[in-house]
């Protein structure tokens, strides 16, 4: 199974895949992109690990999230990466190539032998950024989201707590 979650913040798309991802019986690995760089993020992460039971194992993976995935192949029975975005946003930080670092993460998903449910930031459907970084961002995150969508066999997205398949 590959399962890519898309919606706004704050849209419910975090909760529904990690209900999806806790219907696969056995163990969880939990990819997390997110890097803590003040005290509320901190804070923030703290209780989304406390949220997720015994079940879960947890992998910090702010750049190689297509290492990350092969290990978590090798630790769970199905895995969640949460999110897409927060990764993208680290490796225009770091100035990676994104084409390569797209593909990588593709060839990661398409070769893991357990399911994948990956989580993303539709941020698409508002107006033209007003500077190069934010367009280039913008840019990054649709190109990434028609691959991972391409790729997955089932997409969803959720608007106000509600999931809508796009693909299945």
């Amino acid at each position: 199974m590959t399962l890519l979650v898309l919606g706004g913040a704050r849209s419910g798309k975090s909760r529904y895949a990690q209900e999806r991802c806790e219907a696969v019986p056995g163990r969880l690995v939990y990819i997390a992109t997110a890097q803590a760089f003040d005290s509320e993020m901190t804070e923030r992460i703290a209780r989304h690990r406390g949220e997720r039971g015994a079940r879960w194992s947890t992998i910090e993976a702010p750049l190689d999230l297509a290492g990350a995935i092969g290990e978590a192949a090798d630790q769970g029975d199905a895995i969640l990466i949460d999110c897409l975005t927060l990764w993208l946003s680290n490796l225009l930080l770091a100035g990676t190539d994104m084409a390569t670092a797209r593909a990588g993460l593709i060839d990661g998903v398409a070769a893991c032998p357990v399911p994948v449910i990956s989580v993303a930031n539709e941020v698409g459907f508002g107006i033209v950024p007003d500077n190069a970084l934010a367009r280039r961002f913008r840019d990054e995150a649709g190109w990434l989201n028609q691959d991972m969508a391409a790729l997955c066999r089932e997409v969803v997205l959720v608007a106000a707590g509600l999931p809508l398949t796009l693909k299945a």
